[in-house]
C-alpha cells in the first residue's frame, strides 16, 4: 500500500505544479529582468491560493499566493515553479513570507542558478523545519525561463536573429529595396517577436536604408529600440528615435563624435559607449552592456553585417527566418554577411530546426547546437520544447 500512496502523492505534486506553470505563463514577457514564476497553495488536496509574478518590483508569485490563501496557508503545501528567493531585492525574501505563513511543505520545480539564491532558499526552509521537494515537473518549469537562464549563467541576453529572405537567400535587391519580401501574415508574425523581446537591435545601416519604427504595432508591448552605431552616423530625425516608450538607445564607440552624441541626447536617446577596435564594436561587449541594462530577450533584426558578426562569434541562441517564394539573383544582397569558409568543414553548424507555413511564406526556426562538452543545456530549452518559443504560435532573481 505504501508505494501506491507514494505514487498518488507524486501525481498530485505534478498536477499542482503544472497549475503553477499555467499561472507563470501569464507573466511571460513582462517580468524582465526577473524570471516568470507561478505558485499555488494547496490544503487538503484543494488549491486555496494562486499567484504569479507580474513584473519586476511587484510581489513575487509565492507572496501573492500566500496572501490569497490567508490563514489557510498554515500547515499547507506551497508549489513554486522556481526556488523561492532568500535575499532582499526590491521586495523582501520569499522565504521570510513562507515561514511567517506557517507553510509545512514546499515543492519546487526549477532550481535558481542566480548566485544570490542557488540553493540558499531551499536550505533556509529546511533549517526551519519545512519539508522541501525539488524537481517536480522540472522540464516544464525550466522551459518557462530558457532565456532568463541564459541571462543569469552567461551574463548576456538570449539572442534571437530574425530575417526575411527570398528563396535564394537575399534580404534586398541590388538597389536596397526590401519592401516587401514576405507577405502580410509573415510580417504580422514578425511583429509578435517584438512584443516578446525586451529590446530589438539593428545596425546603423538598417536605420539609414529602411528608417524602421521597430515597434510591435498592436501585437503587444513595444521593446526598447537599440541601434548599433559605432561612428554615430544615424540621423537624429529617424523614426526609430521618435516613437513611443520605452524609448531608444544607441550603442557606440567611446568618444565618438561628441556633437552627434549631444544631438541624439537632446532627442531623448540614451547612449552607451563601449570600446571599439579598428572601428568595430565588440559584440560580446554590446551584449554585456545590454544585460546590465536589464535586457533578457534580445531580438536582432539586422542587418546582414550584424547578423554575420553574431553568427561568427557564436553569440546567438535562435534564428527565425521568414522565407518567401521569390528569387532575386544578380547583385541582390545576401544573408548573412560572412567571410565564408573554403571548405564545408568551416561552415557554421546549426542545431535542429522546424518549418512552418505562414501564409504564402515559410518560417524556419533554428536553435544553436548544444555544446559537445561542458555544462548541459537547461531541460526544456532545446528545439523539442517550443511552447514558449519566439516565432512559434503557441536583473537577477528576483528584483
Amino acid at each position: 500500500m505504501r508505494p501506491r500512496n507514494k505514487n498518488r502523492a507524486g501525481a498530485a505534486d505534478t498536477r499542482f505544479m503544472l497549475a503553477a506553470v499555467v499561472l507563470a505563463r501569464r507573466g511571460l514577457g513582462r517580468t524582465s529582468p526577473n524570471p516568470a514564476v507561478g505558485a499555488v497553495v494547496v490544503r487538503g488536496g484543494r488549491v486555496v491560493g494562486r499567484g504569479f509574478h507580474r513584473q519586476a518590483g511587484a510581489p513575487h508569485a509565492e507572496v501573492v499566493a500566500l496572501a490569497a490563501a490567508g490563514p489557510l496557508a498554515r500547515g499547507a503545501t506551497l508549489y513554486s515553479t522556481l526556488e523561492p528567493c532568500d535575499h532582499q531585492g526590491r521586495t523582501p525574501p520569499c522565504t521570510r513570507a513562507i515561514l511567517a505563513a506557517g507553510i509545512a511543505r514546499v515543492v519546487v520545480g526549477s532550481c535558481d542558478p542566480n548566485p544570490l539564491v542557488d540553493g540558499r532558499g531551499i536550505a533556509r526552509l529546511r533549517r526551519a523545519g519545512v519539508g522541501v521537494t525539488r524537481g517536480v515537473a522540472r522540464a516544464e518549469c525550466d522551459a518557462l525561463n530558457t532565456e532568463w537562464f541564459r541571462f543569469i549563467r552567461e551574463g548576456r541576453p538570449f539572442v534571437l536573429l530574425k530575417a526575411a529572405l527570398t528563396a535564394d537567400g537575399k534580404i534586398a535587391s541590388g538597389s536596397g529595396d526590401s519592401r516587401w519580401i514576405t507577405g502580410a501574415e509573415a510580417r504580422r508574425r514578425a511583429r509578435t517577436l517584438r512584443a516578446w523581446a525586451d529590446a530589438v537591435l539593428v545596425g546603423a545601416g538598417t536605420v539609414r536604408a529602411d528608417d524602421p519604427r521597430l515597434t510591435a504595432r498592436g501585437a503587444g508591448r513595444s521593446p526598447l529600440r537599440v541601434v548599433l552605431d559605432g561612428a554615430l552616423s544615424s540621423n537624429p530625425a529617424a523614426r526609430v528615435f521618435g516613437e513611443a516608450p520605452p524609448g531608444a538607445l544607441v550603442v557606440t564607440a567611446e568618444g565618438a563624435r561628441p556633437r552627434a552624441a549631444a544631438r541624439l541626447r537632446r532627442r531623448g536617446v540614451e547612449l552607451i559607449e563601449i570600446p571599439a577596435r579598428e572601428g568595430r564594436l565588440s559584440m560580446a561587449a554590446v551584449l554585456a552592456a545590454l544585460a546590465r541594462r536589464g535586457v533578457v530577450r534580445l531580438l536582432v533584426e539586422g542587418g546582414a553585417d550584424v547578423h554575420g558578426q553574431l553568427l561568427e562569434t557564436g553569440l546567438w541562441d535562435r534564428i527565425v527566418l521568414f522565407v518567401a517564394p521569390r528569387i532575386l539573383g544578380g547583385a541582390a544582397r545576401p544573408w548573412p554577411a560572412l567571410p565564408g569558409g573554403a571548405t564545408m568543414a568551416e561552415a557554421i553548424a546549426l542545431g535542429e530546426f522546424a518549418v512552418e507555413k505562414v501564409g504564402r511564406d515559410a518560417l524556419l526556426l533554428v536553435d544553436r547546437p548544444a555544446p559537445r562538452s561542458g555544462p548541459a543545456r537547461t531541460e526544456g530549452s532545446g528545439p523539442t520544447s517550443r511552447r514558449n518559443s519566439p516565432g512559434s504560435r503557441t536583473g537577477s532573481r528576483r528584483a
